[in-house]
């Protein structure tokens, strides 16, 4: 097995002992990374003159990691998969870049997502669709669609994603690795191209849950720039990783568990990693929620979201930002822009979060959906004060096929659809884990708890991966 499939632990106790290079393992995810870019699509800039890093104590430093294409990141191509950004190259770092770069970690490229972060399927870039590692007929998932096939392909050992509803989970849960969304304001957004400031937070994927201590405890921190971001200097994921997790207490939620038992197979899958989380000495327990407010899930979250990206996207009309199209008239210039420059996709969000926040609308779309923010909310700090985390399903299907799923609202979704999105909503940390194989394809847990335990959350998952025994794609290949 190569140096570049192990865990980051192992890799740097590889590195230290002079087994193998910073230079050979950043050589051997630029070959990869190329090897796969065909079939898969992951990146949109593969980094081929990036240097190996000196070796120091940080278990970061020489190994190479890839980066979601909406961090900021000085004089490299940054395009939020956009047409519209196209062209753009920042002349700053986003701050989780700079405290990978203080890291010693080596940034091998820029990784494809959904448009400007919109959107679920990972198809919908300006360089094109991104893959399934696990078959290529299937999708990730998205947003940070290329940060999960890059991982899963074994191409990097970590990379950084953001979500905004799900956009780093449910990708994990379809390629098969560990996707990890911190409290709200752990990881500063400053450098981060916004999309939903409310819901927006900064993670990782890796193979390993431990990967994710080290990755975060690397990026976190409070910062003067993000008045969003905490002081989070008591809280040291590595320090404090455990998989000793007896007497922790979680809950399912009831009313999604019916909805699953229509799907047997993922029924018995999570039922059977319920029975592993017993056997680790956690106690689950099953709770209700007003099935009135999981089904305005979905819609909320489109409304704040939708609203909210119109406004943070307001400036790139070609004037201050985007590519400029030509027009007889500042406000030619900007719809010549926006309209050549934003996918179907992304003029449907802007014209639907336009109409929320007229202010006719306003009261009936924009405030009854924070209204059921503020329910779910309410009902899940209520239950954080009996319970340790939240365990459910990470959703009910496989990766579905291209063509089967598209951005259209409907009257007709699962509320698995949009589960995951109450840890947006509440900020609430939340990891996603593979926890066995549906027809052919890995599925997955996700276990969310209250703010700031950030902690606990990673130490419940560890504890079941270790249950699980998943094998990771890149580590079915090498065999």
């Amino acid at each position: 097995m190569s140096y570049l499939d192990k865990s980051l632990e192992e890799i740097h106790a590889a590195l230290k002992e002079g087994k193998v290079t910073s230079s050979e393992l950043t050589r051997e995810a630029l070959e990869r990374a190329h090897a796969s870019q065909e079939e898969l699509n992951s990146f949109v800039t593969i980094l081929d003159d990036a240097k190996e890093e000196e070796i120091t104590d940080n278990v970061l430093s020489g190994i190479p990691c890839a980066i979601k294409d909406n961090l900021s990141t000085k004089g490299v191509l940054t395009t939020a998969s956009s047409n519209i950004l196209a062209d753009y190259v920042p002349v700053f770092d986003a701050t989780c870049i700079e405290k990978l770069k203080e890291s010693g970690a080596v940034m091998m490229g820029k990784t494809v997502m959904d448009e400007l972060g919109m959107g679920g399927t990972g198809t919908t870039g300006h360089t094109g669709v991104v893959r399934n590692p696990w078959d290529i007929t299937r999708q990730t998932a998205g947003s940070s669609a290329g940060s999960a096939a890059a991982v899963a392909k074994g191409i990097v050992p970590y990379a950084l994603g953001t979500d905004t509803g799900d956009s780093i989970r449910k990708p994990a849960g379809y390629c098969g690795v560990v996707g990890y969304k911190p409290t709200y304001g752990l990881v500063s957004r400053w450098g981060l191209f916004a999309f939903a400031s409310s819901m927006d937070h900064v993670g990782c994927f890796t193979r390993k849950v431990k990967d994710v201590a080290y990755v975060i405890d690397a990026i976190k921190g409070i910062d003067e720039r993000d008045m969003t971001s905490i002081d989070s200097s008591n809280i040291n994921l590595v320090d404090s990783y455990t998989t000793c997790v007896k007497g922790k207490k979680l809950f399912y939620i009831k009313e999604l568990n019916e909805e699953l038992k229509n799907t047997p197979e993922f029924y018995d899958n999570f039922m059977k990693s319920i029975e592993y989380a017993k056997e680790c000495g956690m106690e689950v327990e099953e709770e209700s929620i007003d099935e009135n407010i999981l089904r305005s899930l979905y819609p909320s979250y489109m409304a704040i979201s939708c609203a909210e990206a119109t406004s943070n996207n307001s400036n790139l009309t070609g004037i201050p930002f985007g590519n400029r199209k030509e027009g007889h008239t500042p406000a030619e210039v900007m719809i010549n822009t926006r309209t050549e420059g934003f996918s179907e996709l992304i003029r449907r969000r802007f014209v639907l979060g336009s109409f929320i926040l007229q202010k006719e609308n306003q009261e009936k779309l924009f405030k009854n959906a924070q209204r059921i923010r503020r329910l779910i909310v309410d009902k899940m700090n209520e239950l954080f004060k009996k319970y340790d985390g939240c365990i459910m399903p990470n959703t009910n299907t496989i990766a579905p096929h291209f063509g089967e799923t598209s951005d259209v609202m409907s009257d007709n979704y699962l509320l698995f659809a949009e589960n995951m999105v109450i840890s947006n909503f509440g900020g609430f940390p939340s990891i996603s884990i593979p926890s066995g194989m549906v027809e052919g394809m890995p599925v997955a847990i996700n276990i969310s708890g209250p703010i700031k335990t950030d902690s606990t959350v990673i130490n419940m998952a560890a504890a079941l991966e270790e249950k699980i025994g998943f094998v990771p794609l890149n580590v079915k290949e090498e065999k």
